[in-house]
């Protein structure tokens, strides 16, 4: 019923390429229900289900210093921003960036080339795009929609809109679990209006391979969960000797699916899963990671309460460092692949 009554809707048939399991997402506005059938009824439909998902999944300061063991170096925000964007050539870079109750990781690897998790909410495009353009990206070579919930991919159609686009990927959902969102719609708007294709994440895939960096998929393992936040595609990138793991909203049972299939989730820095949720981070998938770092996306007193303290206190008992943006604004590491250096309170992508 309520199907009939969507402005926008995705074709029933996702375009699958056999080969290396591309697939084009595509979509078109209903013409059945364009004009007369565009009443108040629709709208009605249309903003329940908008509401259902923004109150279910979640919408959306110190000096700075690095740490690296024991070291720390305090620096201007322009001083250490310029000087990032002048070491990629010797360092893999990673922002885990500060777009409040929201995810979003921007990686520079030392080719030149550029990954984004994710991007924040909608609230915080225009800031997102422009952050990133002051950094000196131009292009992002790779992107990643963890899952298709506002807080990931809010921000998701201006980086498609403003940015040189390479590849796309994003995981297959289920047409039942497909979300009608106007947020998800815009970004399939943006994405088939450049004419892009997406690929369907998928464990075991290789996104990127050269000398010492890899970025790989860990996950989704199954094809089926109860939740959009299961199907998060989770990656691995590898700097050398270090490794760091990006979860998305990944829940228990995609955790407990990465160890039952032996995937080596092993890592050294932890980006923790759904925003430090209870419903992530178990402490058999923490064990299985064994990081010496994590770091926790969320906003300042949201509703959610996130973090959780159950899981800052497993984090604590592991002997884990928690970094946080809530607290602790964007927090940029720097990897030479030897060494992990971590500095906080980078300028944040949110105004507080």
């Amino acid at each position: 019923m309520a199907s009939q009554h969507l402005i926008y809707k995705a074709k029933e048939a996702k375009i699958f390429s056999r080969r290396q399991n591309h697939f084009i997402l595509t979509f078109e506005r209903s013409k059945k229900v364009a004009g007369k059938r565009k009443n108040s009824l629709l709208t009605t439909v249309v903003t329940v289900i908008v509401a259902i998902v923004a109150t279910v999944f979640g919408f959306n300061n110190g000096k700075p210093k690095e740490v690296n063991a024991t070291d720390s170096v305090s620096q201007s925000n322009t001083q250490r921003q310029q000087s990032a964007s002048t070491s990629t050539a010797k360092e893999t870079l990673i922002y885990f960036l500060d777009v409040g109750q929201g995810d979003s990781e921007l990686i520079r690897l030392k080719t030149g080339e550029n990954i984004l998790i994710d991007a924040g909410t909608k609230e915080s495009e225009k800031e997102l795009v422009s952050y990133i353009k002051e950094l000196g990206v131009s292009k992002i070579d790779y992107l990643i929609a963890t899952h298709p919930h506002a807080d990931h991919i809010g921000g998701m159609a201006q980086v498609v809109k403003q940015f040189d686009i390479g590849k796309i990927y994003m995981p297959k959902i289920p047409d039942k679990q497909v979300p009608t969102t106007v947020t998800y719609e815009k970004l399939l708007t943006e994405i088939d209006k450049k004419g892009l294709k997406i690929t369907a994440a998928k464990a075991g895939m290789t996104i990127f391979q050269n000398g010492t960096e890899k970025f790989e998929i860990l996950a989704p393992v199954s094809t089926k969960y109860d939740g959009l936040n299961s199907y998060s595609v989770v990656t691995k990138l590898t700097c050398g000797g270090k490794k760091f793991l990006f979860t998305g909203d990944a829940e228990t049972d995609s955790e407990k699916d990465m160890i039952s299939k032996n995937c080596d989730v092993k890592s050294d820095v932890l980006k923790c899963g759904h925003h430090g949720s209870s419903t992530s981070t178990s402490t058999a998938f923490l064990k299985a990671v064994n990081p010496t770092t994590a770091v926790i996306s969320c906003g300042v007193d949201n509703d959610y309460g996130h973090p959780n303290k159950k899981i800052l206190n497993r984090l604590e008992n592991a002997n884990v460092k928690v970094y946080r943006t809530d607290s602790q604004n964007t927090i940029l590491a720097k990897c030479d692949g030897s060494s992990i250096n971590i500095t906080e309170n980078l300028k944040p992508v949110i105004k507080k």
